[in-house]
């Protein structure tokens, strides 16, 4: 009884964890993830403040040209992305290998995809006569796409890593074992999941971007 009332008593005991204390229980990787992504989104930020600047300063009106088309056509594919790899969550939770390998595969073609369909955007930029070396407001079209296509082009080595590992692991009962209740694959999971939608949050700003300034 009175050990009951000691621990009740004791200082902070009921109280919500802080926020150093709420830190301190996410994982270093994870962390570290949080930092890297809060990196990523100041310089585009900066760099979309530097396209607006850059456009307001510029003599040229907008709506010249159309936005390429497959900039929307990619915007939709990059979407279709998200959902796969979310439903992969839910797939490992259920020990569902098999299922977790084809949707990591499924997001990795459609991201190779929208990749793809970048490139043709460029080059359809190139024939409306908007070219890198010419007016500043085109060139940041073709920097912010770049880079986010290099930032996505990262995210895809990790995932194809993963769908290595979850391929192997699905052929054997033991190694599917072990897969699953191993805590650091579910972190890679947990993280790839975390930056792809982050990295399909920033493209749906970049393209927004795109159709009040371009």
């Amino acid at each position: 009884m009175n050990s009951d009332q000691e621990r009740t008593n004791k200082i902070g005991a009921g109280r919500a964890a802080s926020a150093f204390q709420r830190i301190e229980g996410v994982p270093p990787l994870l962390l570290m993830l949080y930092l890297g992504l809060a990196g990523i989104g100041v310089l585009f930020l900066m760099l979309v403040v530097a396209y607006m600047y850059t456009r307001s300063q510029s003599d040229t009106p907008t709506g010249i040209y159309p936005l390429p088309r497959f900039f929307s056509l990619s915007t939709i594919v990059l979407l279709i992305s998200s959902y796969t790899i979310n439903q992969a969550r839910h797939l490992y939770t259920r020990d569902d290998l098999v299922g977790l390998a084809r949707c990591l595969g499924a997001t990795l073609l459609l991201s190779s995809v929208f990749a793809g369909l970048q490139v043709l955007g460029w080059r359809e930029l190139m024939a409306q006569g908007v070219l890198l070396d010419g007016v500043a407001s085109g060139t940041f079209v073709y920097l912010l796409s770049a880079l986010h296509v290099a930032h996505l082009l990262g995210g895809m080595l990790f995932l194809l890593a993963l769908l290595l590992r979850t391929h192997t692991a699905a052929r054997d009962a033991v190694r599917s074992l072990v897969f699953i209740r191993n805590p650091y694959r579910r972190l890679q999971l947990r993280m790839i999941t975390i930056y792809w939608h982050f990295i399909d949050v920033l493209w749906v700003a970049l393209f927004a971007a795109f159709l009040f300034l371009y």
